[in-house]
């Protein structure tokens, strides 16, 4: 796959603030690419310059093949982006919004309810489109937010913490969404968010930390780096688990085993079969990848 985003030596700061500091990446043609970070740590002043919103100190960025300084219109015609914060008009129906966005793009009359269409049975908002935006849920209006992002066919949708604050049900439907214009648009997908689960699910992972990159890789090979295995073990006592030498902690029905890795696994099984009648092996998560490298949890909320 080609690289579609390329950031060389990225900086910016705000007076004495570093907010991006010397950052270097790329992002593959078609993948879904997730940038983590606790607030503060400069996602969204990336994304800002990366869409042309702000101007940066230094540094290139090269979307599809076209510097950003020197063409700074047209890659915004190829990025769609949706940002924490909604920028719909509450006072303006569902439908008024689109068609004056859309209009910014050259997509009118026959055209634009042709894509109109398409976008409203994709994200389920048929019945909402003469209703205000203002008396919409955070989840309808998430959907207007996205159809929003995808009216022109973007090649990258840029997604800043998309399905904060909901529902299950809701962010289920947009993963499906997005799932289907990767696969059947090679879509590519640059993600920030706090759910470490929808990190997991990213091709390429890339972790910020004071403007700076701390780890990046899979999520497999950050997890075999920074989180090692757990052996949940049920049916035990804590006298016989501490007598297996292992870090653990105490669940409500169970002991939870931290090793480095599978094979240290097996073998702690294999050689005290009489203590494992009753166990499951997991993978670190992405929550502990971060925790691991930053030394922190991280949150939702606006970034600073």
């Amino acid at each position: 796959m080609k690289k579609i985003i390329e950031i060389k030596n990225l900086c910016k700061s705000f007076g004495d603030i570093k907010a991006v500091d010397d950052l270097s990446f790329s992002v593959r043609e078609g993948e879904l690419f997730a940038f983590l970070g606790i607030n503060g740590a400069g996602k969204s002043t990336t994304i800002n310059i990366l869409c042309g919103q702000m101007s940066k100190d230094g540094g290139t960025i090269t979307v599809n093949g076209a510097d950003l300084d020197k063409n700074v219109d047209s890659i915004k015609s190829e990025l769609g982006v949706v940002f924490q914060n909604s920028v719909l008009d509450a006072s303006l129906s569902v439908y008024d919004n689109l068609e004056s966005r859309a209009a910014l793009y050259g997509i009118y009359g026959k055209e634009f309810k042709k894509r109109l269409s398409e976008l409203s049975k994709l994200l389920e908002f048929e019945t909402l489109l003469k209703r205000s935006v203002g008396k919409l849920s955070g989840g309808q209006r998430r959907r207007i937010d996205i159809a929003r992002a995808l009216l022109h066919r973007p090649k990258i949708l840029i997604l800043d913490e998309p399905t904060t604050g909901l529902d299950p049900q809701t962010r289920k439907m947009l993963w499906n969404v997005i799932y289907d214009l990767r696969k059947n648009e090679n879509m590519t997908v640059f993600l920030t968010t706090h759910y470490m689960e929808e990190a997991a699910d990213a091709d390429y992972v890339v972790i910020l930390d004071s403007g700076k990159i701390s780890a990046e890789g899979r999520p497999i090979e950050l997890k075999n780096r920074y989180s090692g295995d757990f052996i949940t073990l049920y049916s035990s006592d804590k006298e016989t688990v501490e007598k297996l030498g292992v870090e653990y902690e105490i669940l409500r029905d169970a002991f939870r085993l931290q090793v480095p890795n599978t094979a240290k696994a097996t073998e702690l099984i294999i050689n005290n079969p009489e203590v494992f009648c009753d166990y499951e092996i997991t993978k670190g998560k992405m929550d502990d990848v971060f925790l691991a490298v930053t030394g922190k949890k991280l949150t939702g909320g606006a970034e600073k």
